[in-house]
Protein backbone atom coordinates (compact mmCIF):
# COMPACT_ATOMS: atom_id res chain seq x y z
CA UNK A 1 0.00 0.00 0.00
CA UNK A 2 1.68 3.73 -0.79
CA UNK A 3 0.65 5.18 2.38
CA UNK A 4 0.91 8.89 2.69
CA UNK A 5 3.80 11.10 4.61
CA UNK A 6 1.50 13.44 5.78
CA UNK A 7 -2.14 14.12 5.57
CA UNK A 8 -3.56 17.49 4.76
CA UNK A 9 -6.56 19.33 7.39
CA UNK A 10 -7.65 21.33 4.52
CA UNK A 11 -10.08 21.03 1.32
CA UNK A 12 -8.59 24.31 0.21
CA UNK A 13 -7.22 23.90 -3.56
CA UNK A 14 -4.70 26.57 -3.02
CA UNK A 15 -3.18 25.12 -0.19
CA UNK A 16 -3.04 21.80 -1.79
CA UNK A 17 -1.43 23.17 -4.76
CA UNK A 18 1.45 25.12 -2.89
CA UNK A 19 2.03 21.32 -0.88
CA UNK A 20 2.23 19.74 -4.42
CA UNK A 21 5.05 22.55 -5.07
CA UNK A 22 7.29 21.06 -2.56
CA UNK A 23 6.45 17.15 -3.47
CA UNK A 24 4.84 15.70 -0.66
CA UNK A 25 3.04 12.49 -0.44
CA UNK A 26 0.25 14.07 1.00
CA UNK A 27 -3.59 13.13 1.44
CA UNK A 28 -6.04 14.99 2.37
CA UNK A 29 -8.60 14.51 4.93
CA UNK A 30 -12.04 15.84 5.43
CA UNK A 31 -12.47 17.79 8.50
CA UNK A 32 -15.25 20.05 10.41
CA UNK A 33 -14.43 22.39 13.04
CA UNK A 34 -16.04 25.63 14.56
CA UNK A 35 -14.39 28.96 13.10
CA UNK A 36 -15.97 31.41 15.08
CA UNK A 37 -13.60 33.74 16.88
CA UNK A 38 -13.65 33.69 20.46
CA UNK A 39 -14.77 36.82 22.92
CA UNK A 40 -11.62 38.81 23.18
CA UNK A 41 -9.44 36.88 20.99
CA UNK A 42 -6.04 38.57 19.34
CA UNK A 43 -6.34 37.52 15.58
CA UNK A 44 -2.79 35.90 15.79
CA UNK A 45 -4.31 33.65 19.03
CA UNK A 46 -7.28 33.44 16.37
CA UNK A 47 -5.70 31.66 13.71
CA UNK A 48 -3.46 29.59 15.74
CA UNK A 49 -5.97 28.06 17.43
CA UNK A 50 -7.54 27.14 14.55
CA UNK A 51 -4.88 26.18 12.87
CA UNK A 52 -3.54 23.72 15.42
CA UNK A 53 -7.77 22.60 16.07
CA UNK A 54 -7.79 22.01 12.58
CA UNK A 55 -4.41 19.74 12.43
CA UNK A 56 -5.99 17.52 15.67
CA UNK A 57 -8.87 17.15 14.06
CA UNK A 58 -7.70 15.61 11.61
CA UNK A 59 -5.00 13.04 13.49
CA UNK A 60 -7.82 12.14 15.42
CA UNK A 61 -10.08 11.07 12.24
CA UNK A 62 -7.26 9.28 10.33
CA UNK A 63 -5.58 7.95 13.64
CA UNK A 64 -2.69 6.14 12.24
CA UNK A 65 0.45 7.95 13.21
CA UNK A 66 1.16 10.00 10.25
CA UNK A 67 1.71 13.67 11.02
CA UNK A 68 -1.01 15.79 10.00
CA UNK A 69 -1.14 20.00 8.74
CA UNK A 70 -3.43 22.30 9.27
CA UNK A 71 -3.90 25.78 8.23
CA UNK A 72 -5.97 28.97 8.81
CA UNK A 73 -5.89 32.33 7.11
CA UNK A 74 -6.97 35.75 8.07
CA UNK A 75 -7.32 39.18 6.62
CA UNK A 76 -6.96 41.77 9.55
CA UNK A 77 -8.06 45.29 9.18
CA UNK A 78 -7.81 47.71 12.12
CA UNK A 79 -7.55 44.45 14.63
CA UNK A 80 -10.74 43.30 12.82
CA UNK A 81 -10.92 39.90 11.44
CA UNK A 82 -12.42 39.84 8.00
CA UNK A 83 -13.63 36.21 7.28
CA UNK A 84 -15.64 34.77 4.34
CA UNK A 85 -18.50 37.19 2.89
CA UNK A 86 -21.84 35.75 4.02
CA UNK A 87 -23.33 37.65 1.00
CA UNK A 88 -22.67 40.12 -1.58
CA UNK A 89 -23.29 43.15 0.84
CA UNK A 90 -20.58 41.90 3.18
CA UNK A 91 -18.14 41.14 0.09
CA UNK A 92 -18.68 44.54 -0.90
CA UNK A 93 -18.06 46.22 2.40
CA UNK A 94 -15.04 44.17 2.59
CA UNK A 95 -13.72 45.44 -0.47
CA UNK A 96 -14.77 48.69 0.89
CA UNK A 97 -13.06 48.48 3.75
CA UNK A 98 -9.40 47.01 1.72
CA UNK A 99 -9.65 50.20 -0.41
CA UNK A 100 -6.39 52.89 -0.24
CA UNK A 101 -4.95 50.78 2.90
CA UNK A 102 -2.18 48.48 4.31
CA UNK A 103 -3.86 45.52 5.95
CA UNK A 104 -2.76 42.18 7.53
CA UNK A 105 -2.88 39.04 6.75
CA UNK A 106 -2.11 36.21 9.28
CA UNK A 107 -1.56 32.40 7.96
CA UNK A 108 -0.51 29.91 10.71
CA UNK A 109 0.78 26.65 10.10
CA UNK A 110 0.10 23.81 12.71
CA UNK A 111 1.65 19.80 12.39
CA UNK A 112 0.33 17.17 15.11
CA UNK A 113 1.43 13.81 15.16
CA UNK A 114 0.56 11.90 18.23
CA UNK A 115 0.91 14.25 21.32
CA UNK A 116 3.44 16.15 19.60
CA UNK A 117 2.89 19.72 17.78
CA UNK A 118 4.12 22.64 16.43
CA UNK A 119 2.55 26.01 15.40
CA UNK A 120 3.71 28.61 13.40
CA UNK A 121 2.40 32.18 12.04
CA UNK A 122 3.21 33.67 9.04
CA UNK A 123 2.42 37.89 9.35
CA UNK A 124 2.35 39.81 6.46
CA UNK A 125 1.52 43.00 5.18
CA UNK A 126 -0.52 44.06 2.08
CA UNK A 127 -1.47 47.20 0.36
CA UNK A 128 -4.56 47.94 -1.49
CA UNK A 129 -5.12 50.93 -4.47
CA UNK A 130 -7.63 52.74 -4.15
CA UNK A 131 -11.21 51.11 -5.73
CA UNK A 132 -14.39 52.62 -6.81
CA UNK A 133 -17.67 50.64 -5.68
CA UNK A 134 -17.68 49.96 -9.46
CA UNK A 135 -14.94 48.10 -9.67
CA UNK A 136 -15.75 46.73 -5.98
CA UNK A 137 -18.99 45.74 -7.54
CA UNK A 138 -17.03 44.06 -11.20
CA UNK A 139 -14.78 42.20 -9.03
CA UNK A 140 -17.43 40.62 -6.74
CA UNK A 141 -19.28 39.54 -10.22
CA UNK A 142 -16.42 37.53 -10.93
CA UNK A 143 -17.41 35.03 -8.23
CA UNK A 144 -13.68 34.80 -7.10
CA UNK A 145 -13.94 37.05 -4.03
CA UNK A 146 -17.08 34.45 -3.05
CA UNK A 147 -15.28 32.26 -0.49
CA UNK A 148 -12.19 33.66 0.04
CA UNK A 149 -10.99 35.37 3.29
CA UNK A 150 -11.18 38.98 2.86
CA UNK A 151 -13.23 38.70 -0.11
CA UNK A 152 -10.19 38.63 -2.47
CA UNK A 153 -7.92 35.96 -4.30
CA UNK A 154 -3.87 37.52 -4.37
CA UNK A 155 -3.33 34.47 -6.83
CA UNK A 156 -6.35 35.73 -9.04
CA UNK A 157 -7.84 38.65 -10.72
CA UNK A 158 -7.39 40.32 -6.94
CA UNK A 159 -3.73 40.70 -7.51
CA UNK A 160 -4.31 43.76 -9.59
CA UNK A 161 -5.34 46.03 -6.83
CA UNK A 162 -2.46 45.15 -5.13
CA UNK A 163 0.34 47.69 -4.95
CA UNK A 164 2.91 46.38 -2.34
CA UNK A 165 3.54 43.23 -0.07
CA UNK A 166 5.57 42.80 2.74
CA UNK A 167 6.49 39.44 3.84
CA UNK A 168 5.38 36.08 2.26
CA UNK A 169 3.23 35.69 -1.12
CA UNK A 170 2.92 32.09 -0.22
CA UNK A 171 1.18 33.17 3.25
CA UNK A 172 -1.01 35.34 2.14
CA UNK A 173 -2.19 32.59 -0.40
CA UNK A 174 -2.73 30.41 2.07
CA UNK A 175 0.01 28.48 3.17
CA UNK A 176 3.63 30.04 3.47
CA UNK A 177 6.17 27.75 2.06
CA UNK A 178 9.33 28.37 3.34
CA UNK A 179 8.17 28.28 7.32
CA UNK A 180 6.09 24.95 5.90
CA UNK A 181 9.10 23.43 4.65
CA UNK A 182 11.18 23.92 8.45
CA UNK A 183 7.65 22.34 10.20
CA UNK A 184 7.42 19.37 7.42
CA UNK A 185 11.77 18.53 7.75
CA UNK A 186 10.77 18.86 11.86
CA UNK A 187 8.66 15.80 11.88
CA UNK A 188 10.92 13.90 9.17
CA UNK A 189 8.26 14.69 6.42
CA UNK A 190 10.64 14.13 3.12
CA UNK A 191 10.89 17.42 1.28
CA UNK A 192 13.23 18.78 -1.92
CA UNK A 193 16.86 17.91 -0.51
CA UNK A 194 18.20 20.95 -1.45
CA UNK A 195 15.56 22.64 0.74
CA UNK A 196 17.62 20.80 3.61
CA UNK A 197 19.89 23.92 4.26
CA UNK A 198 17.15 26.09 5.42
CA UNK A 199 16.79 27.55 8.92
CA UNK A 200 15.25 30.26 10.78
CA UNK A 201 11.94 29.56 11.37
CA UNK A 202 11.33 32.76 13.63
CA UNK A 203 8.06 32.60 15.82
CA UNK A 204 6.98 28.76 16.71
CA UNK A 205 4.57 27.66 19.61
CA UNK A 206 5.60 23.33 20.53
CA UNK A 207 4.07 21.05 22.45
CA UNK A 208 6.33 21.03 25.89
Amino acid sequence: MNLPDLYLASASPRRRDLLALLKVRYEGVAIDCDESVRTGETPRAYVRRLALTKAGCGARRVNDGRPVLGADTAVVVGGHILGKPRDRAHGMAMLASLSGREHRVLTAVAVVQGRRWRVVVSDSRVTFAPTTPEEQAAYWDTGEPVDKAGAYAIQGLGAVFITRIRGSQSGIMGLPLRETVLLLREFSVPVFPWMNHLDGIGEMAHSP
